[in-house]
């Protein structure tokens, strides 16, 4: 995971990858995927004006270039065949975020006390999630079913059958929080997360992410996956200490009135002793 979200800029990344097909290859699909793409999103961002306007085609260029490095990898190096990794790029502009994604790592907003994910799934856990809704599956066998997390899209070098891309930017608002993760963060349940948030709203995002690796360990999962998270809070400038306010040009005032600065921590951690390698599905969804 890359986090370059300076205190006070004007565009700020988080990119998040989750590597597949073995240890080591899925490793090193994950950090081909977070270089390449924060690398040519900060390439793309230095006219920030026209960054804004094409952020969508921005991301997606970035995906798509990860994915062409991962294939000249694989063609080069037969022992990295089968290598992949999920992908979550988030784009910030102070009070509006873009993101692209692939596979099944979640990026989640917190707002108002309600926790939403924002990104789709590519895995074939939304097929067995319905089956639990209709009867056809009880919610114990759906949650450990061995097919859960079987990817049905990823960047690995080949072509990406489903984008999570959207055109319209998320509006930012003061005391939102976002959180891009690895899936090893949905040890806690969808509930347990929110009730989770809901009690520590009020810190720094650096103390936010601290404590929630600290009660994904208390559960003490012998299959805990690794977690990569990055914590994200939006907060208007009034909130910011004095130490971040430097000397403003006064016709830039009004504009900077009404953004949003962002705090933001990046945790990484190993945790638990098995590593579970993932696998693509056969049961691909429609390219968007």
């Amino acid at each position: 995971m890359l986090v370059d979200a300076p205190i006070g800029a004007d565009v700020g990344f988080a990119v998040l990858a989750d590597g597949m097909g073995g240890h080591a290859a899925g490793e090193f699909a994950s950090k081909i995927a977070v270089t390449e793409v924060l690398s040519e999103l900060k390439f793309r961002s230095t006219n920030v004006a026209s960054f804004r306007r094409q952020a969508p085609a921005a991301l997606r260029a970035a995906a798509l270039s990860a994915n062409a490095c991962i294939a000249r990898q694989v063609r080069e190096h037969a022992g990295m065949r089968g290598m992949g990794t999920t992908l979550v790029a988030l784009a910030l502009m102070r009070d509006r975020a873009f993101w692209v994604s692939v596979g099944d790592s979640p990026l989640y907003l917190f707002r108002a006390g309600q926790l939403t994910r924002l990104n789709e799934v590519h895995s074939l856990a939304p097929q067995i999630d319905l089956m639990v809704r209709t009867g056809q599956m009880t919610e114990a066998a759906g949650r450990w079913h061995p097919d859960r997390d079987c990817l049905t899209s990823v960047v690995g070098g080949g072509n990406i059958e489903r984008m999570d891309l959207p055109t319209t930017p998320l509006q930012l608002t003061d005391g939102d929080i976002l959180l891009v993760a690895s899936d090893g963060i949905e040890t806690l349940t969808r509930r347990q997360l929110q009730s989770f948030l809901r009690s520590h709203a009020h810190m720094d995002s650096a103390e936010i992410a601290h404590r929630l690796l600290l009660a994904v360990e208390s559960l003490d999962d012998p299959e805990q996956d690794n977690v990569a998270l990055s914590v994200i809070r939006v907060l208007a400038p009034r909130h910011m200490c004095l130490a971040d306010a430097g000397p403003r040009n006064a016709a830039a005032a009004p504009v900077e009135a009404r953004s949003l600065e962002l705090m933001v921590a990046r945790w990484f951690q190993r945790l638990g002793a098995l590593f579970r390698p993932r696998r693509l599905s056969s049961a691909r969804g429609d390219p968007r």
